[in-house]
């Protein structure tokens, strides 16, 4: 074991929802089989949305070798409902939040215990190694792309840091039980962001997160392009919709697509009425294209020429995809409020 964890003796809840994780579950819960943490004090407890393909076969496998793995049942499906009942079902000291997707070193758990002790935090998460899902040269552009502040800003979890940092998010957090019990669990009106939403509501209650960069664990990006729209659309999508349901649930910095969307479209549109905005329009495009290509090129000259024009066309996709799902973020609940509007009109 890790020298830092001797002298832990404190319960450990890993909470694992999970959907169709077939290609990933295996290698995962060998990395958590494979950590150095005393199994007599850790629990591990994956819970399935209802998966249509073997994830559950594979998870209950593992379930009978090995008696502190635990399937649970989600039968909402949705990943929110799943973490809540890993919570309700957890009777330990600390919990870490964990996902399918990701590869955890043999020290991960023993040094986010070791961590949140020494610390006094009430969250400590680590840095994210992005991986390629695939061995492809999209599937590897994805991964640099995932990994680069032009990319994804401000992300210190996954652009790295020197050293351990209180931030407002990190990955797979270890939270100590009692921060449950003070500001409830994840909101279960959300899907994507409930992460980031309960770790803002924990700071706003006075709460610490701590990021630590020798904590690490490994993430496998989305293998092609669409893949990688897709998802960075929902992520967009949920950063706004969330205003629906509760008040300021992210942080600045995710609005920064949306921003460069509506900006970039809005003065096209303007164009058309008033041919100065034309201007507005190149002058935001032309500084938007000359960084991407300033970045592309220096990432690669340091990786490969090869991945020069994928580059140069992931991020724009990355970010447009996310600015568009927050716009539709913004819409989707207008529409419904306007319905909801009209039916009450003419029931009167």
């Amino acid at each position: 074991m890790n020298d830092n964890t001797m002298t832990i003796v404190k319960t450990v809840t890993s909470i694992m929802p999970v959907r169709n994780e077939a290609p990933y579950i295996g290698k995962c819960l060998y990395s958590i089989i494979s950590n150095d943490y005393p199994k007599d004090n850790f629990t591990l407890l994956v819970i399935d949305g209802r998966s249509t393909d073997q994830t559950r076969e594979i998870v209950r496998e593992y379930t009978q070798k090995y008696p502190y793995i635990h399937l649970l049942d989600n039968p909402k499906i949705i990943q929110t409902y799943g973490s809540n009942i890993g919570l309700r079902a957890a009777k330990s000291d600390f919990i870490i939040r964990m996902d399918a997707h990701v590869l955890y070193p043999r020290d991960f758990v023993s040094k986010l215990i070791s961590w949140i002790q020494k610390s006094g935090a009430d969250c400590v998460g680590g840095i994210l190694i992005t991986k390629p899902g695939r061995n492809t040269v999209i599937a590897k552009v994805n991964t640099m792309v995932l990994s680069h502040p032009f990319g994804i800003g401000n992300s210190y979890f996954r652009t790295g840091l020197k050293a351990p940092k209180y931030v407002d998010t990190v990955p797979f957090g270890c939270y100590r039980k009692e921060v449950f019990e003070k500001i409830g669990f994840f909101n279960e009106n959300l899907d994507r962001t409930d992460d980031i939403e309960f770790n803002l509501r924990l700071m706003r209650s006075g709460g610490k997160i701590l990021l630590v960069p020798e904590i690490i664990s490994y993430y496998f990006a989305r293998p092609t392009l669409w893949t990688l729209a897709k998802q960075s659309f929902s992520n967009g999508f949920w950063v706004l919709y969330s205003l629906a349901f509760v008040k300021m649930p992210f942080s600045i910095r995710h609005l920064v697509p949306l921003f460069f969307v509506l900006s970039l479209f809005g003065s096209l549109m303007f164009a058309f009425a008033y041919q100065p905005f034309f201007y507005l329009f190149a002058l935001i495009a032309g500084f938007y294209l000359g960084v991407d290509t300033f970045v592309s090129l220096k990432l690669s000259l340091k990786k490969g020429l090869k991945y020069f024009p994928f580059l140069l066309v992931t991020f724009p996709v990355l970010h447009l995809s996310y600015g568009i799902g927050s716009i539709w973020g913004i819409i989707k609940p207008l529409i419904y409020y306007l319905k909801w509007k009209a039916r009450k009109l003419r029931n009167k």
